[in-house]
């Protein structure tokens, strides 16, 4: 007699991947995988599927997705920060901007307070400024207010740290201290006096470190592309600004630019003024951006400018050439970042990008967390630890 083909039995391994693989697909007939949700994974499929779903072949909606209505996006926004950790929580949100074109809720107070802050939500928030209501610029500026504040803990202190570091080495004293003594240029600059019965260099001349409070200064402009592509660098820009002009050593200017020009330095005090003084999107004239920059340097062997932009010149290229080329010219350090986020290799213009670097300017995209080896090489004339070209 034939046994009778019995289910093997399925252990809880089985169970668990059948139940990812039915979250992951989705599908109302359970997809094949004879998986049934209820309870909290329901809830889970529910959220996932207002934002994700996709009509399926016989042209019924899987979900009817977040409306328009203010009220159910609110839920939806707390349903996922219950399922959902705030890194996949961001995602998610940004996602539902983009797909669902929520862009005109976020302008409602209440929507705000229900979001996850992050530097994406800042950029969008900045892109939406000129048409905020009044009822709700307060409740943005308070989102953008604790981006901000997170970002100046993050980054502050290690800025102040290797920066500072840098302009101490960059001040030279001719009388130093002993534990000042820069000895690999005091011998460098001793050569002449070597004695080779003694095998020694006769140090008439000592080169040594400066301090801080003593230190000749450094004038850094931070010139900062804010078309729409370039938000999250905007924002960084704005929070290294405040951090630079904290530092009493160091001169900071930051300007700001798409086909017109803002100097936002008297703003530097408070990131969250600066950011709400751009206008992101619109055309880009850098030419014009490093023309105004160029106008103020008052000591170019002193001076470090920053250009931040990918570099699509809406305005006079060979001039935007011109102006790189006469500042490196005087004297003055020029550095292009491409893009000042965490974000990996920007879209960026690669022959403007080229040309740039045959005026001995490299152009590369610069990560928060690079940002102060980049200025410290900048302030101390070593070439910057640019990573190599994608």
């Amino acid at each position: 007699m034939t046994p009778r083909a019995t289910t093997p039995p399925t252990s809880p391994a089985d169970d668990e991947r059948l139940r990812r693989w039915r979250l992951v697909l989705g599908g109302d007939a359970a997809d094949g995988t004879g998986r049934a949700l209820t309870g909290r994974d329901a809830a889970i499929d529910a959220a996932l599927g207002a934002l994700y779903g996709r009509p399926d072949g016989d042209g019924r909606d899987r979900s009817g997705g977040l409306g328009a209505s203010a009220p159910s996006v609110a839920r939806w926004l707390g349903d996922i920060r219950t399922y959902f950790p705030s890194s996949v929580v961001q995602v998610m949100q940004r996602d539902a901007i983009d797909r669902l074109g929520l862009s005109a809720l976020l302008l409602e107070p209440e929507m705000l307070q229900a979001v996850e802050a992050d530097i994406h939500l800042v950029g969008t928030l900045l892109s939406l400024n000129e048409a905020m209501p009044e009822a709700t610029r307060e409740t943005a500026r308070a989102v953008v207010r604790k981006v901000v504040d997170d970002l100046e803990r993050r980054l502050a202190s290690r800025t102040r740290a290797v920066i500072g570091g840098a302009l101490d080495r960059s001040a030279r004293v001719r009388r130093p201290r002993h534990q000042d003594i820069d000895w690999n240029r005091t011998i460098a600059a001793n050569l002449k006096n070597y004695l080779p019965e003694h095998r020694t260099v006769v140090p008439e001349r000592l080169v040594g470190y400066g301090r801080g409070a003593r230190a000749a200064g450094k004038d850094v402009i931070l010139c900062v592309d804010q078309s729409g592509s370039m938000a999250a660098s905007v924002v960084y820009a704005s929070v290294f600004g405040a951090v630079l002009a904290s530092m009493r050593a160091v001169s900071t200017r930051l300007v700001v630019f798409d086909t017109a020009v803002v100097d936002l330095t008297d703003a530097l005090d408070d990131p969250v003024d600066v950011l709400f003084g751009t206008k992101l999107g619109g055309g880009t004239d850098i030419n014009r951006a490093l023309a105004y920059c160029r106008g103020r340097i008052t000591r170019p062997a002193d001076t470090v400018l920053v250009l931040i932009s990918d570099l699509y010149e809406g305005g006079i290229r060979d001039g935007m050439l011109k102006q790189v080329a006469a500042m490196r010219g005087a004297g003055a350090q020029v550095v292009v970042l491409l893009a000042l986020s965490d974000e990996g290799t920007p879209a960026y213009d690669r022959e403007h990008a080229a040309a740039l670097g045959a005026l001995g300017v490299p152009a590369f995209a610069c990560t928060p967390d690079l940002f102060p080896e980049v200025m410290a090489a900048a302030i101390e004339r070593r070439p910057v630890p640019a990573p190599p070209p994608a």
